[in-house]
């Protein structure tokens, strides 16, 4: 399971984890191919994206999920309407063997001439961190696969652990991510983190956030609100992690989610059951609050598919 897919079973409880309770945290064809009105996609705060599937055939492959937006060439004309520049794109166990490798290589060439900068490899099983082996091994195959820019990390241990099993699980994190980083030799290596690491205290000092960013090279900071003002806003949220990320010249963009509540853990967690035009112009305030921050790299929408269901509607 994907981390993903762990996190929908336990966001509803994202609030309560950061307030120091248990430490849970087919689209029409328009919205396929991205075609969105131009001056809005120009002004737009939105630099990136977690891509979640791919369009192999589950007959063919195992591991195919059969959605014909991950084709190359979709994923290109959707990332060019939106202007994007950073892509996460998940990638299966075993990349490199069986038919995932000619799409995955065909998927970042496309995306690249479309303008994108950055297509990570993305990854997360929450086995990774009591392994740091299969997160390498992972590593080695998705590279081995396509010409990523770089690897992403989506594992979240702290979805089954407590709150004073953190600094443990953050130890855990530290190894996988130095793990991968060795089996990606110059790649760099990313991950996705929640706000509120950065509210929680190490025995040695510091916050769970501040540990672990020394073992990157740029952090999708997860700030998970429908609306960027007050204290339950995403600029609230998410600034001192970013501020944490900017004193370390760590770059960082932050995460906005666009699925269903039910998924995201209620309706004040997403922009789902909103609009696109509020999703672009709550992520413009964000961008306005936290771009002067040395590393800001734009919000990055969580994820294609219910961005794309959102654009249609």
């Amino acid at each position: 399971m994907d981390g993903r897919r762990l996190r929908s079973v336990f966001v509803s409880t994202a609030l309560a984890v950061a307030l120091g309770g248990s430490l849970l945290a087919a689209a029409p064809a328009a919205a396929v191919t991205g075609r969105v009105d131009s001056a809005t996609t120009a002004s737009s705060a939105i630099t990136g994206m977690w891509a979640w599937g791919n369009p192999i055939d589950p007959a063919v492959d195992a591991r195919g999920e059969g959605m014909p937006q991950f084709e190359p060439q979709a994923l290109a004309e959707f990332a060019a309407a939106h202007q994007l520049r950073t892509v996460y794109l998940s990638v299966p166990w075993a990349a490199d063997e069986g038919s995932f490798s000619a799409w995955l290589t065909d998927a970042v060439s496309a995306l690249h001439a479309a303008g994108v900068t950055k297509v990570a490899a993305l990854g997360g099983d929450p086995a990774w961190a009591d392994d740091p082996s299969l997160a390498a091994q992972w590593t080695t195959a998705a590279l081995r696969a396509a010409p990523f820019d770089a690897v992403q990390f989506d594992v979240e241990p702290w979805v089954v652990s407590s709150d004073s099993e953190l600094p443990a699980v953050v130890a855990k994190l530290q190894a996988m991510y130095d793990a991968a980083r060795v089996a990606a030799g110059s790649v760099p290596i990313g991950a996705d983190l929640p706000w509120w690491l950065a509210a929680k205290p190490q025995p040695g000092g510091g916050t769970a956030f501040d540990a672990l960013l020394p073992h990157l090279k740029s952090v999708a900071i997860v700030a998970f609100s429908d609306h960027a003002a007050g204290t339950d806003g995403i600029v609230a949220y998410a600034k001192p992690a970013a501020t944490a990320a900017a004193a370390k010249r760590i770059p960082f963009s932050i995460g906005v989610e666009t699925d269903t509540p039910e998924v995201a853990g209620g309706p004040a967690a997403t922009f789902g059951d909103d609009s696109a035009a509020l999703l672009e112009s709550e992520t413009a305030k964000v961008r306005t609050a936290l771009a002067s921050l040395r590393g800001y790299s734009g919000v990055t929408v969580e994820h294609l598919r219910s961005w794309q269901t959102l654009l249609a509607r």
